[in-house]
């Protein structure tokens, strides 16, 4: 884990598991690994990054010994991404509690907005490397 940055989602949320195959298809240099926060493994990464799971709505990425959550998590995933995306970094000057409070709005409606799965997302063969197990 230490090499590679991981994002920790909540697998049953379509618009996280969305953004996760958005990472992917963006990641070229494959940097990142994923896991579910329902997933054994998921706990896991953050019981020994000492870590409570205190909000299932959030995602988290876990970088360089550090645990980063809701916008701050997002802006450094994006600023790794190829293409324009690093561009959005830019947004990390704006306050927390401003980029945080629009992160909260739209993770307490992502299950009405974007619907939720029965079971957390299965990776499909080729990405299963780059899922933790």
């Amino acid at each position: 884990m230490a090499q590679h940055p991981v994002i920790l989602f909540d697998g049953i949320c379509n618009l996280c598991n969305s953004a996760v195959q958005f990472v992917i298809k963006r990641d070229k240099k494959q940097r990142f690994r994923f896991a579910s926060l329902q997933s054994e493994q998921g706990q896991q990464v953050l019981d020994e990054m000492q870590y409570p799971l205190t909000r299932a709505d959030s995602f988290y990425l876990v970088e360089n010994g550090k645990v980063f959550d809701r916008s701050t998590a997002a802006l450094r995933v994006v600023r790794a991404l190829q293409g324009l995306w690093p561009l959005l970094y830019g947004f990390i000057v704006v306050p927390p509690f401003i980029r945080d409070g629009v992160y909260k709005v739209i993770a307490k409606n992502r299950y009405r907005w974007f619907g939720q799965r029965n079971t957390c997302m299965v990776p499909t063969a080729e990405n299963r490397a780059r899922f933790l197990h």
